[in-house]
């Protein structure tokens, strides 16, 4: 009978143990401590780079916030009151709804963590009561959209946002996918796309309309010779790099001037415009589902607004008669 010899436990030095409590926050430790004990940790690491940078900065916000005259982060943990955490919740209020409520959750994700070592035991982040944000319900015309491109495919230096806008708004994407697509996603002699999306990995297979597919054929004469298909028209740094995601929004804004369109309109309302517009051609859900990749219909439902001309469809559809005309 054979049996498996495990290999010979190694002690750590009295050096290593040193080092091992020393990363671990004592209960007395401030909320700074706290949080860069979280900025170390494995989970932390394993979060994308674009996340990584916007804990980062809200973390930085949240240490510095002022409360009852001093900046939370010199608090020390087991101080730290929900009294404390609504009143710097309120003062986050002004940078907007969305903006304090994901610093309460990045705040959270800090004590969370800091739970699991026993260096802390309640969490008052929990009990904060947050503001629903309201639900977006921008969108593009057909018509936006038209004098947008046409602005921006005019303009070599602006070229690459445009191709931005048009594929995330033809395909229902995300701009984040868009911005950082490669050529290798792309068969333009099939005019086809097959991506994986960033945020879920779903996958998706999409056509390439005539006339977005000429605009590519155009770029990659252009562009062929690196990986991106709509990357800054000017090198930096020697490479032709992606667009940073906060560089998109002042791109969009000096083009929506040009236009002279509404400063109202992101980037981020081309998907829903999308999602919307295929409702009101009558595609289901299914189908819908095919273009954008959500798992399930619930997730879909964010992306659904409520249009004169989807009520209009719908009605007419049940075969509505105006009384007038009988």
């Amino acid at each position: 009978m054979y049996c498996h010899i495990l290999p010979e436990f190694k002690k750590p030095t009295k050096e290593e143990r040193k080092e091992m409590k020393q990363k671990i926050p004592k209960q007395s430790a401030t909320l700074l401590e706290i949080a860069e004990f979280y900025l170390n940790s494995e989970p932390f690491k394993r979060l994308k780079a674009k996340t990584q940078k916007d804990y980062e900065a809200h973390l930085s916000a949240i240490v510095n916030t002022v409360v009852e005259g001093k900046m939370l982060g010199v608090y020390y943990n087991k101080n730290i009151k929900v009294r404390h955490l609504t009143a710097a919740y309120e003062q986050w209020l002004q940078s907007g709804v969305r903006s304090a409520n994901y610093r309460k959750t990045v705040l959270s994700a800090c004590w969370k963590h800091s739970m699991r070592y026993d260096v802390m035991i309640h969490n008052p982040v929990s009990l904060v009561q947050t503001q629903k944000t309201d639900r977006r319900t921008v969108m593009w015309t057909r018509e936006y959209v038209k004098r947008f491109l046409d602005e921006a495919y005019t303009d070599f230096n602006y070229r690459s946002i445009g191709l931005i806008v048009h594929m995330a708004y033809e395909w229902g994407q995300r701009v984040g996918d868009m911005r950082l697509l490669k050529w290798e996603a792309l068969d333009l002699t099939e005019c086809r796309l097959d991506i994986r999306q960033s945020k879920r990995g779903a996958e998706v297979h999409l056509p390439i309309s005539k006339n977005l597919c000429q605009m590519l054929q155009a770029q990659q004469e252009d562009f062929g010779f690196q990986d991106y298909v709509a990357p800054r028209v000017k090198p930096r740094s020697g490479a032709f790099t992606p667009y940073d995601l906060e560089e998109i929004s002042p791109n969009i804004n000096a083009l929506l001037d040009k236009a002279n369109l509404p400063r109202e309109l992101t980037a981020m309302d081309l998907r829903r415009t999308a999602v919307t517009e295929m409702l009101e051609a009558g595609v289901d859900i299914a189908g819908i589902r095919q273009v954008t990749g959500h798992k399930n219909m619930q997730s879909v439902v964010p992306y659904m607004i409520n249009t004169f001309s989807g009520a209009s469809k719908a009605l007419s559809a049940r075969g509505n008669e105006d009384e007038s005309e009988k």
